[in-house]
């Protein structure tokens, strides 16, 4: 990162494709950013269905589906690395406060850095089965959570990656609202900002709400909303950071 980049925060922000992005996966796409420091990112895209729904990975995983609200919902391409490991993001189940906007979050870094360590080490799988279903190696985090490999976010979110939060599903239990995704989305040093900076990106505060209630459609519009824009407002070449 050159020494003239300013040093930003966007955990728990939203990324919104601009309308010139130009891109099969990333164009008119929102990502929530699960953690962002100098040494990149990470990130799950919420508004690009798989073709595949909850129902159908359970099925694929051989696990019953005692949540029967869930088995339409789809399940998303998170991003183009690891398209054959699912990511869970819902609901905080454990006791830990979450980190602050304000605060610096080296424990979540370091426990997110290496979970996706953890699963790029394994063999890669063949189907989303393997992805879901194979619990990564890693220790637990520093901040408690109901599952084994779990990362902490503000506003009382979380991102598993271990089968013990499909097993809790199955049984009826687990987190009241979720968000399956096959793949992840991440940057490297300095490669966010710069993208920002190139005007690819709009960012915003992340809002639960959009992320589990409202209809996957209208994503791409209400995340533009939360800024006060709408698509047609924006000529390509020009942001908002």
């Amino acid at each position: 990162m050159s020494s003239d980049t300013p040093i930003i925060n966007l955990s728990n922000h939203f990324l919104i494709a601009m309308p010139g992005l130009n891109d099969e996966l990333f164009g008119k796409s929102v990502v929530y950013l699960c953690e962002h420091s100098p040494k990149g990112a990470i990130g799950l895209i919420i508004n690009k269905p798989s073709g595949l729904t909850v129902g159908d990975l359970f099925e694929k995983v051989d696990l019953p589906l005692n949540r029967p609200e869930l088995a339409h919902l789809p399940v998303f391409h998170g991003g183009p690395l690891q398209p054959e490991r699912g990511f869970v993001l819902h609901e905080a189940m454990g006791d830990a406060e979450p980190v602050g906007a304000d605060e610096t979050p080296p424990a979540v870094a370091r426990a997110i850095r290496e979970a996706l360590s953890g699963l790029e080490d394994d063999e890669p799988a063949a189907e989303p089965q393997a992805a879901a279903g194979e619990a990564a190696q890693d220790p637990p985090p520093s901040r408690p959570s109901a599952y084994a490999s779990t990362l902490r976010m503000a506003d009382g979110l979380e991102m598993t990656t271990s089968r013990d939060v499909l097993e809790a599903l199955s049984s009826g239990a687990g987190p009241r609202k979720v968000l399956m995704t096959l793949g992840y989305a991440s940057w490297g040093e300095g490669q966010l900002e710069s993208e920002i900076s190139e005007n690819s990106w709009l960012t915003v505060k992340a809002s639960p709400q959009l992320i589990f209630d409202t209809p996957v459609a209208q994503r791409y519009e209400q995340a533009m909303a939360l800024l006060g824009l709408q698509p047609w407002m924006l000529a390509p070449g020009s942001g908002h950071a």
